[in-house]
């Protein structure tokens, strides 16, 4: 009988981390300068054992950091890492797909750093051109050495 294997994938390895609401919360509050457990707690409206499991999980990915800025008591806030700021464009895609398909009114207007009103387009690095996802394909799949293929 054949062993069936999953497609391997960065999108599915991503989500394992981060494939929830309460994790993308998180990472929308700390890109949004909202540090603080609590803080944090009260915008999501995460339970606080959940909230504390997406913390841990999130900083053992390497997405954010915890750190101390309170001796007595001990009181940490907690910061995006150089991984969890590249998520900041992906998060505003989300966010601007929400506004178009998931939601009766837009509920955030983003501005650019030159004064505009964000719109978020994806291009491609080498040529300009727009990215649709219509208009790509994989050229070729790398199984790691795990997964027979």
């Amino acid at each position: 009988m054949e062993e069936i294997y999953p497609r391997p994938c960065s999108i599915a390895g991503a989500l394992t981390f981060l494939g929830e609401k309460w994790s993308f919360l998180v990472v929308r509050e700390l890109a949004l300068g909202v540090h603080r457990f609590d803080k944090i707690a009260r915008n999501t409206g995460a339970p606080r054992d959940i909230l504390t499991t997406r913390l841990r999980r999130l900083e053992a990915a390497g997405v954010l950091e915890k750190r101390r800025y309170q001796e007595r008591p001990p009181r940490f806030e907690y910061v995006l890492t150089e991984a969890g700021d590249e998520l900041r464009p992906i998060l505003l895609s989300l966010a601007q797909w929400g506004d178009k398909w998931a939601g009766p009114d837009r509920v955030t207007i983003w501005e650019h750093d030159c004064g505009a009103e964000l719109e978020v387009e994806h291009t491609c690095a080498a040529c300009g051109g727009a990215v649709t996802g219509r208009n790509v394909r994989v050229k070729r799949y790398v199984y790691p050495a795990t997964v027979p293929g």
